[in-house]
């Protein structure tokens, strides 16, 4: 581990969509320092090069993960290579944040946690949408008890692409949501059911429809999809005492409180009897600071490879969301059937 003045390099592990956002944020952080990428297209390579002349390049991600003066790495190539790479990475003794899922099973989860244990590296899973902003709000808004009871949430995040051709709808979008509720709620669903269809490439589920079912009698809603007009971010969480909205897109505030519920009035006639009225208020816009939430997950990476502790993002919080993807893959081949999300405690594995 580096001594606190020095910085922490850094080596990026794909180079697509998303790797060159994590080169730009970790390049411009203070206290790290950005010497390596890793790409198997060349082509990405040499765009790369040319925004950041200083980089060593690699087309094999095995003879970056060689380098001895490389403290952690970054993988952010499709889902079904995550468990392997950060496998080699840990076993190279290299701190790890791997973007999201953590992996395609609970097994290899389970695996890469013990392995980060053993070789005393953190390894982190970027579930970004649990440093934005908006999103700790709600938590705060939940936590606080301004909501109330919590009746039901529902997500929605849908777009007209990018469409992946590695995992489904589900990997791709709902394992966000997914994240999302379990941080809100600070739990596991009990159980889940989903529907869904594969429209544009067999067996690739470019939307689905997700029911979960929480504990305190909390339902919530997951709608993903590809295949859809519109960009959306939404999440609406319902409570006895007010209701909240979040939109990541929104111009005029990504929060809105609604001071509406529904309250029982006394009403007599020949006998005791009530109705069930609305009751509308005021809605509120509180201020959220918004700031890049790729930017606070990659100092928070830091943070915890400088002090050895590791409590949002944890690999066992990844494996979680995993267990619940794989309970909704599950109803979806059975055509919504409800199936037990797997909570017992020989599935909870000790955190690195």
């Amino acid at each position: 581990m580096p001594s606190s003045p020095e910085k922490i390099r850094i080596g990026i592990i794909g180079c697509g969509h998303w790797g060159p956002n994590h080169i730009r944020n970790f390049t411009y952080l203070p206290d790290a320092e950005v010497i390596a990428v890793a790409d198997i297209n060349p082509e990405r390579l040499t765009i790369i090069q040319q925004q950041y002349h200083h980089l060593a390049l690699y087309e094999d991600h095995r003879a970056l993960l060689a380098r001895d003066d490389l403290d952690a790495v970054v993988i952010s190539t499709p889902t079904r290579t995550h468990y392997e790479i950060a496998r080699e990475a840990l076993l190279a003794d290299k701190h790890v944040l791997c973007e999201k899922p953590l992996c395609h099973s609970v097994e290899e989860g389970h695996e890469l946690i013990a392995l980060a244990e053993q070789r005393r590296r953190i390894l982190m899973v970027g579930h970004v949408f649990l440093f934005n902003n908006g999103i700790l709000k709600l938590k705060e808004l939940i936590t606080s008890g301004d909501i109330g009871r919590l009746y039901y949430i529902t997500a929605k995040r849908t777009n007209l692409g990018p469409i992946r051709q590695d995992v489904n709808s589900v990997y791709d979008l709902a394992s966000h949501d997914i994240s999302i509720l379990n941080f809100l709620l600070d739990a596991l669903p009990e159980r889940v059911s989903a529907v869904g269809r594969a429209f544009l490439q067999d067996g690739l589920e470019d939307v689905a429809f997700i029911s979960l079912h929480y504990p305190n009698d909390i339902l919530a809603n997951i709608h993903v999809s590809w295949l859809d007009p519109k960009k959306i971010r939404e999440i609406t969480i319902v409570g006895d005492k007010k209701m909240v909205t979040w939109d990541d897109l929104s111009r005029i505030g990504p929060v809105q409180i609604y001071d509406n519920r529904i309250i029982s009035h006394p009403y007599y006639s020949d006998f005791g009897e009530f109705q069930l009225l609305t009751r509308e208020g005021n809605v509120t816009i509180p201020h959220v600071h918004m700031e890049e939430p790729l930017k606070l997950q990659s100092q928070y990476f830091l943070t915890c490879i400088r002090t050895g502790r590791i409590q949002l993002c944890t690999a066992q919080q990844g494996v979680d969301v995993v267990r619940v993807i794989r309970a909704v893959e599950e109803s979806l081949a059975h055509h919504g059937q409800p199936i037990e999300v797997d909570r017992s405690p020989a599935a909870q594995s000790r955190e690195p």
